[in-house]
């Protein structure tokens, strides 16, 4: 009796041992089973390798997110008019969107890179966050309040292109700043690209609907030409080898141009559609002209 019982409670241990070990371990005995891979449900940030590049006035942080891992970067930004130009964050992150759920889509060569929000403080002033939001939660109204920093500076005026402290805005006259770059958020873009040295950069504005080659008084570098016309040409947009509706001083763009990075801006045609479609084929024929 003595025996059966000994070997009943056996086959139990036994058996728990096959239930339960499999559950916490694989291969030799102690090691611990790998975490499994990361699903299609990974959300946009999982995606991405995420960097920190700098804080607002207001100590908002300002966000750069890579994807790929190849040595030719592909920048692109949102949001430089914060909350003015809301609908130019929305573009950026439905890039991410994009990038996190189709990986392959970027050549082996090539990192993108995106900063969907360069002036949260603005941003936060219009749709009370600094984040991730809907069209729907933007209120009504002007939103003009919102193109400014916490300093009350339109941080596309405070770039080092022809830099002065009373810019032009339409014809409303805004503030450059104390200097070029005295923003933490210009200084935080102006670090990002000297460490990174990005082989493009394209920036997304509102509204004008239109492809914008940048120069710093040294005429449009080659690279940057054709930059302009591959994006326009698949995206349907018009292509204009300069920014003349009005005089600007201290453009971020512009002084891509001065460090000889190939750059453009790509004017939204209103303040509230994204014109995904139009933007992804542009964005496809960029990833096409710098892949190996």
């Amino acid at each position: 009796m003595k025996t059966a019982l000994i070997a009943i409670v056996l086959i139990v241990i036994v058996g728990a041992g096959i239930y339960f070990v499999p559950k916490y371990f694989s291969g030799p005995a102690g090691q611990e089973q790998p975490t499994p891979p990361v699903t299609e449900q990974a959300t946009t940030t999982e995606r991405a390798a995420v960097e920190a590049i700098g804080k607002s006035v207001e100590e908002r942080d300002i966000t750069a997110y890579h994807y790929g891992t190849g040595e030719t970067e592909l920048l692109f930004v949102g949001g430089i008019h914060g909350g003015y130009s809301w609908n130019t964050v929305l573009v950026a992150y439905e890039l991410m969107d994009y990038l996190a759920a189709n990986p392959g889509a970027i050549p082996e060569n090539i990192t993108v890179t995106v900063i969907p929000v360069l002036n949260p403080d603005g941003l936060n002033k219009i749709v009370g966050t600094a984040g991730r939001f809907e069209a729907s939660d933007v209120p009504q109204g002007s939103t003009v309040s919102g193109r400014f920093n916490a300093n009350n500076v339109d941080l596309n005026r405070n770039f080092d292109c022809e830099w002065q402290a009373s810019g032009t805005w339409q014809n409303t006259k805004v503030s450059g700043g104390s200097k070029a770059f005295s923003e933490p958020e210009s200084a935080a873009i102006k670090a990002f690209i000297e460490a990174h040295k990005p082989s493009a950069a394209i920036v997304w504005y509102s509204a004008a609907g239109g492809v914008f080659a940048s120069n710093c008084n040294e005429g449009v570098l080659p690279e940057t030409l054709a930059l302009t016309n591959a994006y326009a040409k698949a995206s349907g947009y018009k292509a204009y080898e300069t920014f003349d509706f009005y005089s600007i001083t201290g453009d971020m763009v512009n002084w891509f141009a001065k460090l000889e990075i190939p750059a453009i801006s790509v004017l939204l045609t209103n303040h509230t559609d994204i014109e995904w479609e139009k933007n992804l084929k542009g964005i496809e024929a960029l990833l096409k002209e710098y892949a190996e």
